[in-house]
């Protein structure tokens, strides 16, 4: 099956499928290994990963493209990339849908925020007239009916911010009617006003927990809860970049306060040097020097050695 129609599939049963955000491709093969069914690239963690900055519009759409293609060729569940704005106007969106779907990436979230966007928790947003979004949605979604029908749409509204629900609710209908798949609105707030859009809707809702552990401005409601309620989908996009940079922080602060400058045994910190080169597959590389390379050449390039590390 098509990671588009897994990801259409799960979706569509409006069962708050959680979908967390990985800022590289190595997050993503982090959350894969939990557990997860499907995987969305963080445009907030790709500006703080890619540039080291804030959420505002930096990161060109050629690394957007770049980077999710990293991700989607790192593992085997469906990702959905993040592409802003859309990279200009719908003809522009238009092109960047086609080439995820060349990637086979399995969907792709839409927002109707004026260029240069920022990240939906921030102060300062502006949004485009509904009208020109949904230009973008409908060019979206001609793509994805020539190219593969089952490919996710997320057509995301910034208007609760500014212009409240009842606007980013029809908003949201406006885009489902153009074509969208799914709706989100980013920044609400409450359970109440979670279940109010998912009534309200004309097809299936998606719901931003943030980071899972404060919500940020949304209401942390428990995922079962919200596959109660209806949601289709639960994104969790900032989590993977924020614990990286606390993980990231809390060790280099304590290593540059050793006197030594070292951390003997405290290996806590760390991931032991064989455990990680296995997770990233050196085992599964060196099988296939076992397999392709003469064995003359393995055998002088290795002497013998039983293990690859330690």
């Amino acid at each position: 099956m098509k990671k588009s129609t897994v990801l259409r599939q799960a979706i569509l049963a409006r069962r708050a499928v959680a979908v967390p955000g990985c800022h590289d491709a190595l997050s993503a093969k982090v959350i894969e290994s939990a557990g997860f069914e499907a995987i969305q690239v963080s445009g907030f963690g790709l500006a703080a990963s890619l540039l080291g900055q804030p959420d505002v519009g930096l990161v060109q759409m050629k690394d957007i493209l770049d980077l999710t293609w990293n991700i989607a060729w790192a593992v085997n569940i469906p990702v959905m990339a993040d592409i802003d704005t859309g990279g200009g106007n719908a003809i522009n969106a238009a092109s960047a849908t086609e080439r995820l779907i060349a990637m086979g990436v399995a969907g792709m979230n839409l927002e109707d925020q004026v260029f240069p966007k920022r990240c939906g928790h921030m102060a300062g947003k502006e949004v485009i007239d509904a009208a020109e979004m949904v230009g973008k949605v409908r060019a979206c979604a001609d793509v994805r009916d020539r190219l593969d029908r089952d490919f996710i749409i997320n057509a995301r509204t910034d208007a609760y911010a500014g212009l409240g629900l009842d606007e980013a609710i029809r908003r949201c209908n406006l885009y489902l009617e153009a074509g969208a798949d799914l709706a989100f609105i980013d920044g609400i707030r409450t359970r109440a006003e979670i279940e109010k859009a998912v009534k309200a809707l004309n097809g299936p809702l998606s719901v931003n927990l943030m980071d899972a552990v404060t919500g940020m401005k949304t209401e942390l409601v428990p995922i079962p809860d919200l596959a109660r309620l209806g949601v289709g989908r639960v994104s969790i996009p900032v989590a993977s970049v924020m614990v990286a940079h606390r993980a990231l922080a809390a060790f280099f602060h304590a290593l540059k306060a050793s006197p030594t400058g070292t951390l003997p045994g405290e290996t806590q910190w760390v991931s032991s040097f064989e455990a990680f080169t296995d997770f990233v597959g050196l085992k599964d590389y060196r099988q296939l020097e076992n397999r392709y390379l003469p064995a003359p050449r393995v055998r002088d390039k290795y002497h013998g050695a039983a293990k690859i590390v330690g």
